[in-house]
């Protein structure tokens, strides 16, 4: 048993952790900051009467 080894996991297993690639988490962020878009772009138009890119003057 002197052998044994600590295999404790190096990377944090947080599940609202930043990091990067295709990981869960990274997938879990990209669809909280989707949601907060949608939202915002629905109440922009609710808000204001005009689409998202005629409010910002785009079109």
């Amino acid at each position: 048993m002197s052998d044994f080894k600590n295999t404790a996991s190096i990377v944090s297993e947080d599940p609202n952790a930043v990091r990067f690639g295709f990981t869960p988490q990274s997938e879990n962020w990209n669809g909280r900051l989707a949601m907060i878009g949608f939202v915002s772009a629905i109440l922009i138009e609710a808000f204001s009467g005009q689409g998202v890119l005629h409010f910002w003057g785009i079109l």
